[in-house]
């Protein structure tokens, strides 16, 4: 099979197109032929040698699936050839998805959400997986608060605004004016353009000084830093990056806050709520550029570029008559 392989830490010339044998299927896994993947930053991370202790090179890496169960192990009884399915490999933990097929423990899978094409469905397993786990499992977000989304119109921050629309609270997000109508129409209700204004002024104005519930971190280092500055009483910090720097939190002392770093644990419950709401019209990602598995250099280049003009994800068509169905 055909897999893009990580020789060396460092830029996305590192990776190289091989021929490699085909993975089997033991006992409770399932042999899946990868019709999409994605990009995120955790994969570029990887790539660049931030976890070099966790990463045996060569290496195939890679984070999401949607593909067709091709073959299963002894056991396995949730699955059988010929069902779309979808997942997050286990995280340095194995091999990725950057290739033609995978093999993964059948209960970290999921079924495909059938309104979802594979493009869509690549795109929303980690990043999806990472948001339930950010907003509902550790943030508690309830119906009637209101929630600070940081980096609204990227991969996680334009889940994380639908998620929060669906489970009833105000949503406010930073984006720049660019992005104001996409955020929007996901569900925001206050859009920040965090480039022309101070984000936590805007908050106190929009909130009568009263700042928000719950901050959602996406970037990190001074946005981290600052986000107990836009918090209410009894308010919630969640972080999905590293710590880049040691952090000042004398503001959440103040405001009596909680924070929460989260790194996603994989499991097909987090898979079948999102495909839930998926079914009630809550959530759907949005793929914002589409690449072919040979091409997945450039899509790291184009990820790690600022202001790269991407809404929502870039998604990789290892089939590539999923290009082609994209025009």
């Amino acid at each position: 099979m055909k897999a893009i392989v990580l020789k060396s830490f460092g830029g996305p010339e590192a990776f190289e197109l091989c021929d490699v044998p085909r993975p089997v299927p033991h006992a409770s896994q399932v042999l899946v032929r990868v019709h999409a993947t994605s990009i995120n930053p955790l994969d570029y991370q990887v790539r660049r040698g931030d976890y070099s202790d966790l990463v045996q090179l060569p290496a195939i890496t890679g984070h999401d699936v949607s593909g067709v169960v091709e073959d299963v192990g002894p056991g396995v009884t949730t699955f059988a050839p010929g069902d779309e399915v979808w997942y997050t490999p286990q995280i340095f933990d194995g091999p990725g998805s950057y290739a033609e097929y995978h093999v993964a423990a059948e209960s970290i899978v999921g079924k495909k959400p059938p309104s979802l094409s594979h493009l869509e469905a690549a795109s929303l397993t980690l990043v999806g997986g990472t948001v339930w786990e950010a907003l509902v499992v550790r943030a508690a977000l309830r119906v009637g608060e209101s929630i600070l989304v940081h980096g609204g119109a990227g991969g996680v921050g334009h889940v994380a605004i639908q998620l929060a629309r669906a489970a009833g609270a105000r949503v406010f997000t930073t984006v720049r004016e660019a992005n104001f109508e996409f955020a929007r129409s996901l569900g925001a209700d206050v859009t920040i353009d965090y480039t022309r204004e101070d984000y936590v002024d805007a908050i106190m104005r929009e909130t009568s000084g009263r700042g928000v519930d719950v901050v959602l971190d996406t970037i990190g280092g001074n946005t981290l830093s600052r986000s107990p500055d836009a918090l209410a009483q009894l308010g919630r910090v969640v972080s999905i990056v590293d710590i880049a720097q040691p952090q000042n939190l004398v503001q959440a002392w103040s405001r009596n806050a909680s924070y929460h770093f989260v790194f996603t644990r994989q499991n097909r419950g987090k898979l079948d709520e999102l495909s839930a709401l998926i079914d009630r019209d809550q959530l759907r990602p949005h793929v914002g550029a589409v690449y072919s598995l040979a091409d997945i250099p450039l899509a790291h280049s184009r990820l790690e570029r600022p202001n790269n003009g991407v809404q929502g994800k870039i998604a990789i068509a290892v089939d590539r008559r999923l290009i082609e169905s994209t025009g």
